[in-house]
């Protein structure tokens, strides 16, 4: 079985300047910058034979090179139970149609759709028990984030593992836009 997840990579500039902002809140597990990433769709685990139908309806997906921004910050739950900082993804029909692309792609390799709506975000931390004060004071000192545009000329293919670190990728198969 192999986790899998389709993404457009996040620059290493923009990630290192995001790292600078990840500190502030207890026990968050920060990810590093050459794990950021927008997700476009999870496809969770599957085995290879399903990675191999994925990949080959990746390889037909079609649109032109993107031009993002990040835009303000956010949490995933409430409260107590909230468990994910995000950086969020300034609105950009392109983006929302690569989406919908690779959601339609999953479903000709036999997935079940997508039950979630799209939330175009970079997760930069994952959260366990984190003080709900901490959380809102950070969310309140970064709201404003704005990068500067990206040009994405790509997205990929990624498998995910868990390690004694927390989640590492792997970039499978990269598609050209």
């Amino acid at each position: 079985m192999l986790r899998l997840f389709a993404a457009v990579a996040v620059p290493e500039d923009l990630g290192e300047a995001l790292a600078r902002r990840q500190k502030g809140v207890q026990g968050a597990r920060w990810r590093p910058p050459e794990s950021l990433h927008i997700t476009l769709r999870f496809f969770g685990d599957v085995p290879e034979n399903v990675a191999d139908d994925i990949d080959s309806a990746l390889s037909v997906v079609s649109g032109e090179p993107l031009t993002l921004e990040l835009s303000g910050v956010g949490t995933f739950g409430e409260g107590a139970d909230v468990h994910v900082l995000w950086a969020g993804v300034a609105e950009n029909p392109a983006l929302r149609r690569l989406a919908k692309a690779v959601e339609t792609a999953a479903r000709r390799a036999g997935l079940k759709p997508e039950s979630r709506a799209y939330k175009p975000h970079v997760t930069l931390a994952y959260l366990r028990r984190a003080d709900p004060a901490e959380v809102a004071a950070w969310v309140q000192t970064h709201n404003l984030l704005r990068s500067p545009p990206f040009v994405a000329r790509a997205f990929g293919l990624y498998s995910s593992w868990r390690t004694d670190e927390g989640l590492a990728y792997r970039l499978e198969q990269a598609y050209s836009l």
